[in-house]
């Protein structure tokens, strides 16, 4: 299948990358092959360029409406004369900014912006397809309701809980811990979903069940219990409002299969394309931020995957021996 990509800037060639067949005004992308493919574009402007039901799984975790800018400050130790800690050997060492990524949350109209994009969402997905639409508690009582007009209540299959621990505290009400994920299907009778595929989880309370069933674990429920990215995490990006791949994985093994196609047009720090890697789904990502762009080049690299002119001067250091 091709979609016909508009893109901003001319074509041009780098060396390690294999670019997509450029067509008259436009860049011509292909899904009926192996390559997987990163975006720099609005999805806006993306969406109605791909066809009616493509992707077996949809995640999309889109701005949360925060009023703020996100900002995430990436970090290193390092040795220094002058430091102010003291480590092993009485070597003292400092804390140095070395990088940042940030981006505007701020909407008017925030089911205005959303609700064109769910209903492409919508289109998009195959009869056994299923969305997983990230949000927090700002919006995700209006994006319920909104959910139900497109797809109908009928095939709304879960709202999951990810809750973790960490981060401020307020003390005038009960601090937020936790986002929602909220699961639609596109037929509520013949979506994917492969039990078998999840992985386990230990028993909160192991002496309640048989021997059998605490060394085999439970299925988990629809609360996740899972940290945030580690600040020292070797999957840490340094790009803001990154989430976990364990999250992810979980997504993935019960509504894909190897092969599937798995779209996320607010693709971040490019977690969803990194776990498909791994699990040998095929990803169409596509986000605006240049700095996303950046970040997801240097974590995806260019082994089997595209991408669009604007995502090349990132590539150019990825692919550097």
């Amino acid at each position: 299948m091709l979609i016909d990509l508009v893109v901003s800037v001319p074509s041009r060639s780098v060396a390690g990358v294999e670019q997509a067949q450029v067509m008259t005004g436009a860049r011509a992308v292909d899904l009926s092959g192996s390559e997987n493919w990163v975006l720099h574009a609005d999805n806006a402007d993306v969406l109605p360029r791909l066809a009616d039901g493509t992707f077996r799984l949809i995640y999309i975790d889109p701005p949360f409406n925060s009023g703020k800018v996100q900002r995430r400050e990436e970090l290193a130790t390092v040795r220094s004369p002058d430091g102010d800690r003291v480590g092993f050997g009485g070597r003292r060492y400092r804390t140095v900014p070395v990088g940042s990524t940030s981006y505007a949350d701020a909407f008017d109209d925030y089911l205005d912006f959303i609700g064109p994009r769910l209903e492409q969402a919508h289109r998009l997905l195959t009869t056994d397809g299923t969305l997983y639409f990230h949000i927090d508690y700002r919006e995700a009582h209006y994006c319920k309701v909104l959910l139900d007009q497109i797809f109908g209540r009928e095939c709304f299959i879960n709202e999951i809980i990810w809750a973790y621990d960490y981060g401020g505290r307020s003390r005038r009400r009960w601090p937020a811990k936790h986002d929602t994920i909220l699961v639609y299907a596109k037929d509520a009778d013949r979506y994917f979903f492969d039990q078998d595929a999840i992985e386990r989880i230990p028993y909160m309370a192991p002496g309640l069940v048989s021997k059998e069933k605490a060394a085999r674990g439970k299925l988990p429920t629809d609360v996740w219990w899972h940290t945030i990215v580690p600040t020292n995490g070797k999957e840490k990006t340094g790009y803001a409002t990154q989430k976990p791949e364990g999250i992810l994985r979980r997504i993935l093994s019960a509504s894909s299969q190897p092969n599937d196609w798995v779209l996320d047009f607010f693709a971040g720090s490019g977690t969803t394309g990194a776990v498909a890697q791994q699990m040998q789904r095929r990803f169409v990502l596509v986000d605006s931020n240049a700095e996303a762009i950046e970040v997801m080049a240097r974590r995806l690299g260019i082994a089997g995957v595209r991408y669009t002119d604007a995502a090349l001067d990132p590539l150019q250091a990825a692919s550097a021996p």
